[in-house]
């Protein structure tokens, strides 16, 4: 006889969750502001989707699905960290997924979940926001919800930009606040067309907080680490920043920008065309949108020093060498490895770029999964651009302008 399949969901989940409810809900509140609006879950189990602000947004979820269980589709970057992995596994048991990429093992996996009778949670944006609004998703979304069958619950999370930016170490005083916004019932969304499930769900999650607003956020290092995510300066174009307090500055140039706690851009030095992250971070995608590539091959765009690692997904990572240097060309990233050859990653045999957290990156060449992490100042969001202009270039797509987030 073959041997049975191991249940996902298990009554020790649901006792986890509980603890961590009980140990965890006054110190998260309190330091990020939070007001929770508790949703009631019977007539569950849920899908829940979620749009993605903070690195906190799961716990978020479990404070308003209070004492539930719940099995969160998440990075396989959490999976391949050894002992770490296998105790998060053990307490939670998350659903692993690629980023970026069909991943045919999640989905079978979700669907599992659903008939042991487990909530699930997927931010659909896959990714956290830069930019203070919520991002492209990938609408095979609703592909998936119509395989589940299951009550779909919108949880909606409001302030995180403000509190805690993704490329921000700190988080400031200000308010968050986490609430399910709406519940769509399977009959509901069982005659929706695919189109018509994915405009709902872009509508019900989304939230833009890149502009100035009369909320206040503040931190006396509020802009601080903002040069993970700048990368293209009005005045000079392709540059570096470093930030101290509530400053920017750009290396190449004598432009100064100050971040306030209404996260408004006060122009110090030089001008800006902007007010805000989101208005820089849209300026830095068309500047990248009209770029061409292809001039840019003979000498390194960027130079940098990386942790250089190989992903064994699922399992571990292998360090191949520590300060290797890395350099970004329009059409390549080649790092040094400090042996005979250097690692060269041509673009063409390249199928995804994806940034982790604050300063990590996640090269997928053919076979073979490589990870960068760079110094805390790391800008990982350039080398995604980078990639995904080169992608759009060579297929000549039409409106071929998404750039990885």
């Amino acid at each position: 006889m073959g041997k049975k399949n191991k249940a996902w969901v298990l009554p020790r989940h649901k006792r986890v969750t509980r603890l961590l409810d009980f140990l965890l809900r006054p110190f998260i509140t309190r330091r990020y502001g939070l007001s929770v609006e508790e949703f009631p879950a019977e007539g569950g189990p849920y899908l829940i989707l979620y749009n993605h602000q903070t690195g906190f947004d799961q716990f978020f979820v479990g404070l308003v699905l209070r004492g539930e269980a719940i099995y969160y589709v998440a990075s396989e970057d959490i999976f391949s960290l050894g002992l770490a992995s296998r105790l998060i596994k053990y307490l939670v048991n998350p659903i692993p997924i690629k980023k970026q990429s069909a991943d045919i093992r999640a989905v079978l996996n979700c669907m599992k979940v659903a008939r042991e009778g487990g909530n699930i949670a997927i931010a659909p944006e896959g990714n956290r926001t830069f930019s203070g609004r919520t991002g492209h998703f990938n609408h095979a979304i609703a592909a998936l919800a119509k395989k589940l069958g299951m009550p779909i619950a919108f949880l909606r999370i409001e302030g995180g930009y403000g509190v805690q930016p993704r490329w921000s170490d700190v988080v400031r005083r200000g308010h968050m606040r986490a609430f399910v916004s709406r519940v769509l019932s399977v009959e509901e969304y069982r005659e929706m067309t695919d189109e018509e499930l994915c405009e709902l769900i872009g509508r019900e999650l989304y939230v833009d907080e890149s502009a100035p607003t009369g909320e206040e956020y503040f931190h006396k290092r509020s802009a601080e680490r903002l040069e993970r995510l700048l990368y293209v300066c009005p005045e000079c174009g392709l540059s570096e920043f470093r930030s101290h307090a509530d400053t920017v500055r750009c290396l190449r140039c004598s432009l100064e920008v100050r971040y306030t706690k209404k996260k408004e851009l006060v122009a110090k030095t030089g001008k800006i065309p902007f007010n805000s992250i989101g208005g820089w971070y849209d300026y830095q995608e068309s500047f990248i949108n009209s770029l061409d590539t292809a001039s840019l091959t003979d000498a390194p765009i960027y130079t940098d020093r990386v942790l250089l690692s190989r992903v064994i997904p699922y399992k571990r990572k292998i360090k191949i060498r520590r300060h290797a240097e890395c350099r970004l060309f329009g059409n390549r990233i080649e790092i040094d490895t400090g042996r005979a050859e250097t690692l060269t990653l041509d673009f063409d045999t390249i199928s995804v770029v994806t940034v982790l957290g604050k300063n990590k990156i996640n090269i997928y060449a053919q076979d073979k999964v490589y990870q960068l992490k760079g110094a805390p100042e790391f800008c990982a969001v350039k080398y995604m651009h980078l990639f995904y202009r080169y992608k759009n270039t060579v297929k000549e797509t039409e409106n071929g302008t998404f750039l990885g987030i």
